[in-house]
């Protein structure tokens, strides 16, 4: 999803100026309770003397013209406290009073703390040069975008300071500024603003530190002078963003253990995932020193250094040893099964790293939660790790007897998966989004504990990794790249089988016909076969047949699935005779899912009428969980707001949600959009190809039942897009009953539409954008909208979105960005449209819902009859053509 539209979506990055900042700078855990711990604020505690201030001089220019990116009116003059910036445009337009056509001079000193070799990193939106002890070391005047320059090593010594200048133009559109350095020893960092000091003859009187506190409800601003007590009118000129929202709070008070510090108390916590607290003082508010000097304006940030998480209120309900107890595979039931979910024993490993048999891990783990969450208990990232733990088979399952098997069921292992069972190897899988069983029969031992241990490696996106499909993982998260989930992430469970047992149900509905086909897969050909179809509890056809060969199972006179009616009939399957005969069950919807021609447009079509796909991107993410729910009700929850919002259809973007994600959406009556999950941004290799078409085929084979699934997306975007026409026949080919669409925002971004498929796809920030007809393609606005709002106490700091808006008005900016989608439907045959997005995710902060889904942003009551309206009207034909 929405990847750069580059300058078109750049110019969309503006929050309005209270709501915008992203300025990383160090933690000082400073205030009540807490000591001070900047070292020269310590040292100045100690003598008496007032703190160093450090930081940089700014003056913001003006241009000439546009193009001309020179220093031509000189605006203001101001302190920075460092040059860390993911978004300057509030600084720039306050201090030129325009947002383009802008340059910015820094000066003043640098410190290093080690002597020896550093290399500087400076990257911006757009150019730059950089000059130490009056050499220029980096110049980058160029009018491009975050194309980071390196310099070569500059040998500095410990303790000098050097003089430093920084030149940067803006020239339009989006503007950030990030200066780096690796110091001797190190690895590439932000230079700290402890290393920062003002040229001579700057005077500055504002904040030397501020900090969120660990506790998450106090920001701390420290001072290098005594102050006097903040009359009542400071707070009215104090704005206080934080994460890139406005905060609310409480009035400043001075610390009584501390005259230099204020003490800010905050109403709702801040969340500890980075971003930065950004403190504007306009000078008019009465501070002064003790001496009565006035202290000036300032704008100066700090670091979040709050340690408060962000939790849905079902975090509370897992138990550690028995999460996710739900039966997982409920299209293919048996009566016999048992969770293996729980706390198991853990490791991180190294390659080639021996499995530990016989001895005990140091550390726990509960699954099936990525190593990575919270819930999992480490909150980690380990590329290879061990899991390990016993278990015993029940006795009243007879495994081994009359040919009963034990299977071993791991619904989803991220990426590569070795499995032992009492130090005997019993599978080996790749593939971090379908499940795979083992029979682990043979390697049990003849009564008591089973050892398990599960050996896993998950590459991600790392340079020397195999590129996986890993959709919105990284291992550096950052704008619309979250947090990896990495090892067992859904469900481990066993269950007793028959030698020759069903692996899989594929379900067809013949709604023409009046019947639904049904093959067994994982058997051996030749075996007899009975399927039964029932209405609730009453038969309703029966067909008998030998395995191998498609069975036609009456479905007289049939209810149709759909969103408003979303109908099952349950299926009963038995395969072979007596003691050997394997007994499941399932389910399935009788519907159809096409494109057709009406009224000279290309239309989707559900159940031969017309239907409007009315979706949100759907990207399941969990913030103490990550890719996995914390429970089975909160993985429904997200599905129970589309519906109580009036969608009939989500998009589950970039990633295969557990079956019983697709159990909810079967009954409650969605319409899926199925993607398949990504590789990196990047040519894939051939082995990386052959491996996303092993599991892509995986992904189709085991959700082609599904009645909710009605289209597979292949590529997004163009994220490591190949053959894009011959991976939708590829696709087509593997489920010819399903929709095609070969390129979700084919539009964007550097995508190549292979010309294929059933759908065509345009994304647009945050208006939507229609492909234009092609003649055989439906239309649809693959992503629209991305409308911002950052809710204090419920969100991860801003990272990325593409347009915000206050929260009085949220309602009404996104009812008149889904009139454009009506008129599109109206005037242009759209058949779809995925509004971004369900919830908020980390740091981007534009979902109809909280990331902790306790606040729900829209007025629920309008939009839901907004989009009532929509799909009716698309779908009857009463939709007017209203070009204005």
């Amino acid at each position: 999803m929405h990847s750069s539209l580059r300058r078109v979506r750049r110019r969309l990055l503006r929050w309005p100026t209270p709501v915008l900042a992203a300025l990383a700078l160090a933690l000082v855990p400073a205030g009540p309770g807490f000591p001070a711990t900047g070292p020269d604020r310590q040292a100045a505690a100690d003598t008496g003397e007032a703190a160093e201030v450090h930081g940089l001089k700014g003056e913001y220019y003006t241009h000439s013209a546009p193009g001309v990116f020179d220093f031509h009116e000189l605006k203001a003059t101001a302190y920075d406290p460092s040059l860390d910036f993911d978004n300057l445009e509030p600084r720039i337009t306050a201090r030129t009073g325009q947002a383009d056509s802008v340059s910015v001079r820094w000066t003043g000193g640098i410190t290093p703390e080690a002597g020896g070799a550093h290399t500087f990193h400076v990257s911006a939106d757009n150019g730059f040069r950089l000059w130490v002890d009056g050499d220029v070391v980096i110049d980058h005047w160029v009018d491009d975008w975050d194309n980071e320059q390196t310099s070569q090593p500059v040998t500095l010594e410990a303790g000098r300071t050097y003089d430093l200048k920084v030149e940067y133009f803006e020239n339009y559109g989006g503007s950030n500024f990030h200066l780096r350095w690796t110091p001797p020893g190190g690895g590439k960092e932000a230079v700290p603003q402890s290393a920062f000091s003002l040229p001579e003859g700057f005077d500055y009187n504002g904040p030397t530190e501020v900090a969120v506190q660990p506790d998450g409800r106090t920001l701390t601003l420290d001072f290098a002078q005594p102050l006097a007590a903040p009359p009542a009118a400071f707070d009215e000129h104090l704005q206080t963003v934080i994460g890139g929202a406005e905060w609310p709070r409480s009035a400043a008070a001075l610390d009584p253990g501390d005259p230099s510090r204020l003490v800010v108390p905050l109403d709702e916590p801040v969340v500890g995932q980075g971003g930065s607290a950004d403190v504007r003082y306009d000078g008019q508010g009465g501070l002064t020193g003790a001496d009565g000097t006035d202290v000036g304006e300032f704008w100066t940030s700090g670091r979040n250094g709050s340690e408060y998480q962000l939790r849905t209120e079902w975090a509370d309900e897992v138990d550690p040893d028995r999460p996710l107890p739900e039966y997982p595979r409920p299209q293919l039931t048996r009566k016999d099964w048992r969770s293996l979910n729980g706390t198991w024993q853990f490791a991180g490993a190294e390659e080639g790293e021996r499995p530990p048999f016989d001895r005990r891990l140091d550390e726990k783990i509960v699954v099936p939660y990525p190593v990575e969450s919270e819930l999992s208990g480490v909150q980690r990232h380990e590329e290879r790790m061990w899991y390990k733990r016993t278990f015993t088979v029940p006795r009243d399952w007879r495994v081994g007897k009359w040919g009963e098997r034990l299977q071993l069921n791991f619904d989803a292992v991220d990426w590569k998966a070795d499995v032992w069972l009492n130090g005997r190897k019993v599978a080996s899988h790749k593939g971090g989004y379908d499940r795979f069983s083992a029979d682990v029969t043979e390697a049990l031992r003849p009564w008591g504990r089973q050892e398990l241990v599960v050996g896993v490696y998950d590459p991600t996106d790392s340079a020397d990794g195999e590129n996986p499909p890993m959709g919105k993982q990284r291992l550096s998260p950052s704008g619309i790249w979250y947090t990896s989930s990495s090892g067992i992430w859904q469900s481990v469970w066993m269950e007793p089988v028959p030698r020759q047992h069903v692996e899989d149900l594929d379900i067809t509905a013949d709604v023409a016909g009046e019947q639904a086909v049904v093959e067994v897969r994982g058997v051996r050909d030749g075996l007899p076969v009975t399927a039964t179809a029932y209405d609730g509890r009453r038969p309703v056809g029966t067909a008998t047949g030998r395995t191998g060969e498609a069975l036609t199972v009456p479905v007289p006179d049939p209810r149709l699935w759909s969103p408003d009616d979303p109908h099952l009939y349950d299926l009963k399957v038995k395969v072979g005779r007596g003691h050997s005969a394997d007994r499941v069950r399932g389910y399935f919807g009788m519907r159809t899912v096409g494109v057709e021609t009406v009224d000279g447009q290309r239309r989707m079509m559900l159940n031969g009428a017309p239907v409007f796909s009315m979706a949100t991107l759907d990207q399941g993410f969990w913030p103490e969980g990550i890719h996995t729910a914390p429970t089975d009700e909160a993985l429904k929850y997200d599905l129970d707001m589309h519906k109580e919002m009036g969608f009939n259809s989500v998009r589950k973007h970039i990633k295969v949600e557990p079956d019983r994600w697709f159990y909810h959406a079967d009954r409650l009556g969605l319409l899926v959009w199925q993607d398949m999950p990504s590789m990196n941004t990047k040519t894939p290799s051939d082995s990386a190809r052959v491996q996303f078409e092993h599991e892509l085929k995986e992904m189709v084979e085991q959700h082609d039942s599904h009645p909710s699934v009605v289209m597979w997306v292949t590529f997004n975007e163009g994220w490591g897009q190949y053959d894009q026409a011959r991976i939708a026949d590829y696709a087509k080919e593997l489920d010819p009953t399903r929709l095609v669409n070969n390129m979700s925002g084919h539009n964007c971004c550097g995508a190549v539409d292979g010309g294929n498929g059933d759908i065509s796809d345009a994304h647009g920030y945050p208006s939507a954008q229609l492909p234009a007809p092609d003649g055989t393609r439906a239309l649809v606005s693959g992503e629209y909208g991305g409308l911002g709002l950052g809710i204090p106490g419920h969100a991860w700091p801003v990272r990325h979105s593409y347009v915000g808006v206050d929260r009085a008005a949220y309602t009404e900016e996104y009812l008149i960005k889904l009139a454009e989608i009506e008129r599109f439907a109206a005037c242009n045959g759209s058949s779809g449209a995925v509004y971004t997005q369900i919830t908020d995710v980390e740091g981007e902060l534009n979902g109809l819902l909280t990331y902790d889904r306790k606040i729900v942003k829209p007025d629920v009551e309008r939009i839901r009859a907004a989009h009532e309206a929509l799909v009716e009207g698309a779908a009857d034909g009463t939709l007017t053509c209203d070009a204005s």
